[in-house]
């Protein structure tokens, strides 16, 4: 039998959640197994009767198991020890004990399970329904029924159940999204997602009001039943893999992403080309590689900028410079945002969902 670990928490995706929790440490312990029993049979006119004593039964097991309904690790957050049910001792008149129920605790998809001493990765928790066992629960003792030999017809010995297994876990979630927003503070990530989708991230003038990754489902244009998922992410700035910024730990959640979308303000005072030169060498600095995966350029603030013609003609060298599609939007007006997301949905269907 198995168990739920309760205290789980549920979003929709696109909802605003209070606080994104991505990663989490835990220590596992399945339950011990049952000692065996030392019995004899004992009834009226049956002299002799022999052993009974009865094995311990099982301890119950850690199980992860994949929720799609959830897509954080909150409910972790002030819970550092998950337990499974020990196994019950063997019992006279050869009765087994009752094995421990399993705990089974649910993750987001997009877990990342790593020893946390040996930093090994023990699992990498993806499609919905899938489970792991990471904790084994320890074998019941046999009792003392299991000893009987022609030599020793009455032993008086029986096992000890074997302790569960222990281990202490670091989990770290990766959200799992079709395209990912990166770019510099304040370039129009959290403006574009809340106009493509009901994601609601907070919007303001002044850079990095995004201080947690966001996820927002966006429909095609031309069919509303066709969509990817978008995740957004804080800004990045020069030095961020030294720690810069908020550094480059909300990188990993665009790891999984097979189609990046870099914004560059197309209003701000820095050249367009360094912008996305800084972009692209934090990309290459990040412990995953990034810099090679597809990615379309797209210039944002469109509806800010006096003469056009000029801006959009950098752009067009930028991105012929580094051979990606580009584009120019508004995501306040909407200039160009179904165009872009027609890209975008050919992209991804040309390189498929897994990067």
């Amino acid at each position: 039998m198995r168990t739920r670990v309760g205290g789980f928490v549920r979003f929709g995706v696109g909802d605003r959640y209070p606080m994104l929790i991505d990663s989490a440490r835990i220590t596992v312990r399945a339950g011990a197994g049952g000692n065996g029993c030392v019995s004899f049979r004992r009834e009226k006119f049956v002299p002799r009767g022999g052993p009974n004593g009865g094995d311990g039964g099982r301890g119950g097991s850690i199980v992860f198991e994949v929720d799609e309904g959830i897509n954080t690790l909150l409910h972790l957050h002030h819970r550092r020890l998950i337990k499974a049910d020990n196994g019950q001792n063997g019992r006279g008149s050869n009765k087994t004990g009752a094995g421990g129920d399993d705990a089974v605790l649910l993750l987001p998809p997009g877990t990342v399970v790593r020893n946390a001493e040996t930093l090994e990765v023990i699992g990498d928790l993806v499609d919905p329904g899938q489970q792991m066992v990471v904790a084994r629960g320890g074998r019941g003792g046999r009792g003392n029924a299991r000893f009987a030999t022609s030599t020793n017809r009455v032993p008086r010995t029986a096992e000890d159940g074997q302790p569960g297994e222990k281990f202490e876990l670091e989990l770290e979630l990766k959200l799992l999204a079709d395209v990912g927003l990166v770019g510099l503070p304040n370039a129009g990530k959290s403006t574009l997602l809340s106009r493509l989708s009901a994601a609601r991230p907070k919007v303001a003038d002044y850079p990095f009001t995004t201080v947690e990754p966001h996820l927002g489902v966006v429909a095609s244009p031309d069919d509303e039943l066709r969509t990817l998922v978008m995740a957004d992410i804080p800004g990045i700035i020069e030095g961020a893999h030294e720690g810069a910024g908020l550094g480059t730990q909300f990188l990993r959640h665009v790891e999984r992403c097979p189609v990046l979308l870099q914004l560059v303000d197309l209003c701000a005072d820095e050249s367009l080309g360094a912008g996305v030169d800084t972009i692209r060498g934090e990309l290459e600095a990040h412990e995953a590689p990034l810099e090679n995966r597809p990615w379309v350029l797209v210039g944002t603030k469109l509806d800010s900028v006096a003469e056009r013609q000029p801006v959009l003609a950098d752009l067009e060298a930028v991105g012929g410079r580094h051979g990606v599609r580009w584009t120019a939007i508004s995501a306040v007006t909407g200039e160009g945002v179904d165009q872009l997301v027609r890209m975008l949905f050919d992209l991804v269907e040309e390189v498929g969902k897994t990067p």
